[in-house]
């Protein structure tokens, strides 16, 4: 993890590939989509195969952190055919990819938002709250400042409104706190260790049955140049 962030430094990236956001912040435990990042169209259909139908294909880059406006991202993709074009499209917008990512396609109707900023009187602050495309218009979010206890996780998740779509739900079992609890101590722990990240937004994250998967991030970095 440590050396993702190295590079990037290096390279004057001003944040983290969606990828490359997935394998920090699986570096403390937390559950993140199968995926891998294709460099032909070739590999986007083998690896398509080998997570499994339906995929989503998205074009992966520092620089492109609006992938849906941009259209970078290709939903529901139900086979080879489909993967094909798909990739076409990504990489005929002629921008700098680092490869196109291909990704399961998780199913589920509670989605949650987890956030690590930096305010400049309490420094890292780890917040929890409803997410996907309602996380600006509901505004239902806690707070807490890092790091965190696992008192401080669980007291995070019961402050929010909407805290009942934590129980079972449209037939859904109720979430695995446990696993919330670890995410959010866990994004507590980077953002308090490493003064090189700047933010962190994970959203949506998921939940899949009951186990919470991040399905998109970004890293913002602490660039000094």
């Amino acid at each position: 993890m440590e050396q993702i962030i190295k590079k990037a430094l290096k390279r004057g990236q001003k944040t983290l590939s969606e990828y490359e956001s997935k394998q920090v912040i699986q570096s403390v435990g937390i559950p993140i989509t199968r995926e891998k990042l294709a460099r032909s169209r070739d590999e986007a259909i083998a690896f398509a195969e080998e997570i499994g139908y339906p995929v989503v294909l998205k074009g992966c880059s520092d620089k492109a952190a609006h992938k849906t406006e941009m259209g970078l991202v290709k939903l529901k993709l139900a086979g080879p055919d489909e993967v094909r074009k798909a990739y076409d499209e990504i990489v005929g917008k002629g921008l700098d990819l680092d490869g196109v990512l291909v990704q399961e396609m998780i199913k589920g109707e509670r989605e949650f938002v987890i956030g690590l900023s930096r305010d400049p009187q309490f420094g890292p602050c780890v917040m929890f709250g409803i997410g996907g495309i309602f996380t600006e218009v509901i505004r239902d979010v806690s707070f807490r400042v890092a790091p965190l206890t696992e008192l401080d996780a669980e007291e995070m998740i019961d402050e929010i409104r909407m805290k009942k779509l934590l129980d079972e739900f449209r037939g859904s079992p109720a979430v695995d706190r446990k696993q919330l609890v670890k995410a959010l101590v866990g994004i507590g722990d980077l953002g308090y260790r490493h003064d090189e990240i700047a933010e962190i937004d994970i959203n949506p994250v998921i939940i899949s049955g009951n186990t919470p998967v991040v399905v998109d991030a970004l890293v913002v970095l602490n660039n000094p140049n």
